[in-house]
């Protein structure tokens, strides 16, 4: 059996890879279970150095590797590049803090001395998604290896250079060997990854479904998951928003990466006094973004991930106009061959409850705009779905629209003025149908992580 990488924008194989059996991936954890026995006496200063110096090659190869997410999955040279530069981040922010995040944190009780001390439980798996073939892997293994665990990787199939490509960065940073490695091989392989008694947890940045597949074989193991799962970001326009503005912001937060991110805006609800004019200005922008070849330096919009996806994103977009709503930019495929993956970006206005594009994620460079009343009306609008991962409120009033996103969204992140986004620094993820857990930031830290409580009396 193989797996093999195809090029969206040409359609053309990039590589094929031999797929690991069921006795390869027994022995790749066991290599990695003997790994990280060495690897867990390490101490903090060790690790950081690590780290620091995994960041480094990052930046060193930031042009092969934005080259080689341009091939396997179509991401826009410059939004590659800047993907690996923010991998290089991540792993400095853990170098330079993590030995904080897990200092032992002495609490006053009747003993001499008690404590909670934050130590390594071993192999963490990883199952990760193709959008972000590399900052969604950093942003499990920076925190994960500065707590002195160890991690396999269960990659999508199409970015499998990618994943040999980060195997390759933790090996030339020094750490012990084998301490990361990556399984080729298809999901029906997993369940049997997750039973094995050496992992320890589970991460995965997926589909709801798929959360919930991988969070009852995990649940039937007793291993704790993270799961960052689907978004139908909703990006609130008030009345007083600075239109122009929110409108330009708007653009990219729904096109970045192709539109094809969990924390891409999704829902742009939008106040009536200030629809027309949003409207018109978001169309502008949207319409003015360079779609072609991703290896070319002034491409905005690159093809999707693969020609399937594209076309699944085409019949959701036909099935919302058969609801009712109106297209009023794209909704075509552009190759008549259907062998280039791309897809026209295209906005969808007068989506209302009951369209696809209002219940449900679309995953593509695909708008949904809705009308909303006022401002409690499009609270309502926003906070009426099972997901919960980011959203943003456009506002001159801060005071107002700082409220609403503390108190008043529901999502595990919500931002004022500007496009949703992670930050090395910030606990990320969501609630609902979006998961549970948190990435990054402390928090990340002490996910994966036994949080021992010491006595001495």
């Amino acid at each position: 059996m193989s797996i093999q990488s195809i090029n969206p924008f040409n359609g053309e194989l990039i590589k094929e890879y031999k797929e690991d059996t069921d006795e390869a991936i027994a022995e790749k954890i066991e290599s990695v279970q003997q790994a990280w026995m060495v690897y867990r006496e390490t101490d903090d200063t060790a690790r950081a150095a690590l780290l620091l110096k995994a960041a480094d090659l990052l930046e060193e190869r930031k042009d092969q590797l934005a080259n080689l997410m341009a091939l396997e999955m179509g991401k826009p040279l410059k939004q590659g590049i800047a993907e690996v530069l923010k991998c290089a981040a991540v792993c400095k922010y853990y170098a330079e803090n993590g030995a904080g995040f897990l200092a032992d944190q002495f609490i006053e009780t009747a003993a001499s001395k008690s404590y909670v001390s934050f130590r390594p439980i071993g192999i963490v798996l990883a199952i990760m998604p193709w959008n972000f073939p590399l900052w969604q892997v950093f942003r499990f293994l920076a925190p994960a290896l500065m707590a002195g665990n160890a991690g396999i990787l269960k990659h999508s199939s199409g970015v499998t250079g990618c994943a040999l490509a980060i195997e390759d960065i933790i090996r030339d940073a020094g750490f012990q060997q084998d301490v990361f490695k990556v399984l080729i091989c298809n999901s029906k392989a997993i369940a049997a990854v997750i039973e094995n008694p050496l992992v320890k947890a589970v991460t995965l940045t997926g589909s709801t479904n798929a959360g919930k597949t991988i969070a009852g074989q995990a649940g039937k193991a007793l291993k704790k998951t993270v799961l960052e799962l689907g978004g139908s970001d909703p990006y609130l326009i008030l009345a007083d928003a600075d239109v122009p503005a929110a409108a330009k912001v708007c653009a990219e937060a729904r096109l970045i990466n192709n539109g094809q991110s969990c924390i891409a805006a999704k829902r742009f609800i939008v106040v009536k006094e200030v629809e027309e004019e949003f409207t018109r200005l978001f169309k502008y922008h949207i319409e003015h973004k360079q779609t072609g070849d991703p290896l070319k330096n002034d491409t905005d919009l690159g093809p999707m991930a693969r020609a399937d996806l594209r076309d699944e994103l085409h019949q959701q977009v036909l099935k919302c106009i058969g609801q009712g709503a109106t297209c009023i930019l794209g909704g075509k495929i552009p190759f008549a061959d259907g062998e280039h993956a791309f897809y026209q970006p295209t906005i969808l206005s007068g989506v209302k409850k009951g369209m696809l594009a209002y219940d449900e994620e679309i995953f593509g460079p695909v708008a949904a705009i809705i009308s909303a009343e006022d401002t409690n009306d499009a609270i309502r609008i926003a906070n009426d779905t099972g997901f919960g991962l980011g959203a943003a409120v456009f506002s001159k009033d801060l005071s107002l629209a700082e409220d609403i996103a503390r108190n008043r969204l529901h999502a595990g992140s919500c931002f004022v003025n500007e496009g949703v986004k992670s930050d090395p620094a910030l606990p990320f993820g969501g609630i609902g149908q979006s998961g549970y857990g948190r990435e990054l930031g402390m928090f990340g830290n002490h996910e994966f992580v036994n949080i021992k409580t010491v006595y001495v009396k």
